[in-house]
């Protein structure tokens, strides 16, 4: 596989777009500024292509059906010929229920096999103290989004650019080497 084609999704654009940043070791992403559409970017990293997409706030509770349809359908554009990994980007903090079913409602638009190239990455906590992350870990939402990804997940602290380059390389593998296919796909909505 030539190219690795990776789309971000969470509700912060200031975390996605710090680890976009952190994937490709270079600032392309303004964490301050969110625009309103999807962001492609592209680079070189160990002579293989990295495709990042980055949403717009996808998860918002007052985001209208159309413009959300709009945005998951110019994604998938932008990923074409269709997104290897979604990498969901999530603080522990705000992963509310009601977040989770969004975002399972979002990944659903693009397919119902979603979930299959899914991996999950804890950012880190705003507030450190012993045994939070542990917390987190068993905090019901994220614990099912963790068991929905099939158990794909990664923390971001103490995390190193190639460990998780690695980890978005074992999902595509799990599925030969395949994107996800979403145009094709019978949405279940």
């Amino acid at each position: 596989m030539s190219e690795l084609r990776v789309v971000l999704l969470g509700n912060s654009w200031s975390q996605r777009s710090s680890v976009g940043n952190f994937i490709l070791g270079t600032t392309v992403f303004n964490t301050e500024e969110e625009p309103d559409r999807c962001v492609r970017v592209s680079a070189m990293l160990k002579e293989k292509e990295i495709v990042l997409i980055n949403t717009p706030d996808l998860l918002h509770p007052n985001i209208p059906e159309d413009r959300l349809r709009r945005n998951v359908e110019t994604c998938e554009r932008l990923s074409d010929p269709g997104p290897h990994v979604f990498l969901l980007v999530l603080q522990p903090e705000d992963f509310t229920e009601e977040h989770k079913l969004k975002l399972c409602r979002v990944l659903n638009l693009f397919s119902h096999r979603s979930l299959d190239h899914s991996l999950v990455l804890i950012s880190t906590p705003r507030e450190e103290s012993p045994g939070l992350m542990e917390t987190y870990h068993q905090h019901p939402p994220l614990k099912e989004m963790i068991r929905d990804c099939h158990y794909r997940f990664l923390w971001q602290k103490h995390l190193e650019p190639a460990e998780l380059l690695t980890r978005l390389g074992q999902v595509v593998k799990e599925h030969d080497g395949k994107h996800l296919n979403c145009r094709s796909d019978s949405k279940l909505i």
